[in-house]
């Protein structure tokens, strides 16, 4: 180019974009400068006294969303009363009052009986984790969506954390048949108070903190609430020497943790996922510590603490198994939500529980050889 050549203008608008796009450039050179944000932070409550296994489960769901987070998300947990009764939990987490909860579904049977059909009775043979995997892939959450629309709780629901089989319970002595639980005043909860009150019990649905303090009275002769850790911690030892295990009242239970929807729906999608994978990594945990503190504990309070434990017999179990026929199909009756439930859930087991049963082996036999043969509870 000629010295006197001058290059050709630009025009005005290709100036300021360019300008534009170089400021855009400079920008982007330099570190950005972040703006603190609080965390977000939720207050829940579980149904558990502080001092049951259950409200450590609460609050080790807690810890990993917190950790997970790593900050943005700050989940506080109080134990059952510190806000509302244990019975009280989803109104509150409903109306806002709580921002979330730890407890059963059971505890709202109350309100529309189909809820109890995720924790009571036999599940058709599954196990807590078999009724898990309907819930998650075979239509279940799906229809507690639906139910707790039909109630209009305003609630998220996530469950998590399979139960092993409950005791039939605790009591003065053994349970040898069906007839010896009539008139017998008896706690559970769900829809196990329909199966005991059929088979001749008087039932009382208490939370998990007055149940021993009730037996301790007299106003209870026997009671269940479910697990060796749960049942030792709460007491029950000291006012009965007497477990009798396995029972089909509550066989599949597992926990339930809420969210109030609209305060759940407002968080960012990346902490809605977070929660989500840190309930099914709370359900392995705690899974994994059942094993370990109930097998301890269930062997420790007949060391120490003179509890013997009977296995239920199989005629009461099979008379059971016939009650909730009776049970189901009355309240399956005038509730179209509940025969939409029990006949998805049914499904379901028929084809898991064929696999299940065929794939897996006898563990019992596996037991016996490794263990010198060494005898079940006896039985009563």
């Amino acid at each position: 180019m000629k010295k006197d050549d001058k290059a050709p203008k630009q025009p005005a608008a290709t100036r300021r974009k360019f300008l534009g796009s170089a400021a855009a450039g400079t920008a982007l050179a330099f570190p950005m400068v972040a703006t603190a944000q609080a965390p977000a932070r939720m207050r829940f409550q579980s149904t558990w006294p502080s001092k049951d296994i259950f409200h450590e489960y609460a609050l080790d769901f807690a810890k990993k969303v917190n950790d997970m987070t790593g900050g943005e998300l700050r989940i506080e947990v109080l134990p059952a009363g510190a806000v509302v009764p244990a019975f009280g939990l989803l109104d509150a987490v409903s109306k806002g009052t709580l921002d979330g909860g730890h407890g059963v579904m059971g505890y709202n049977y109350g309100k529309q009986s189909a809820i109890a059909l995720w924790t009571s009775g036999p599940a058709y043979g599954m196990d807590a984790n078999m009724v898990l995997a309907w819930h998650k892939y075979g239509g279940g959450k799906a229809l507690l969506a639906e139910l707790y629309d039909g109630i209009g709780a305003n609630v998220v629901s996530f469950l998590t954390g399979p139960m092993p089989t409950q005791p039939l319970g605790w009591f003065k002595k053994p349970i040898s048949k069906k007839e010896d639980l009539k008139g017998m005043k008896f706690r559970t909860n769900g829809l196990a108070i329909d199966l005991f009150t059929t088979m001749g019990a008087a039932v009382n649905a208490l939370p998990a903190g007055e149940i021993v303090p009730a037996m301790d009275r007299g106003l209870l002769d026997g009671a269940e609430f479910n697990n060796a850790s749960s049942d030792r911690l709460l007491g029950f030892p000291d006012v009965s020497k007497v477990c009798m295990l396995q029972s089909f009242h509550q066989s599949s239970e597992q926990f339930e943790i809420t969210f109030n929807k609209t305060k759940y729906n407002a968080l960012p999608a990346k902490l809605k996922a977070i929660i989500e994978n840190a309930v099914e990594a709370a359900s392995a945990d705690m899974s994994w510590k059942a094993v370990d503190r109930y097998s301890k504990d269930y062997r420790d309070m007949q060391a120490t603490q003179g509890v013997k434990f009977y296995k239920t017999p199989d005629a009461l179990l099979q008379a059971q198994l016939a009650v909730w026929d009776e049970v189901v199909a009355k309240k399956g009756a005038g509730n179209a939500l509940f025969k939409k439930v029990e006949a998805s859930m049914r499904a379901f087991a028929e084809r898991a529980m064929k696999w299940d049963m065929d794939t897996n082996n006898p563990r019992r036999m596996a037991y016996n050889h490794y263990f010198g043969r060494k005898a079940p509870p006896k039985k009563a």
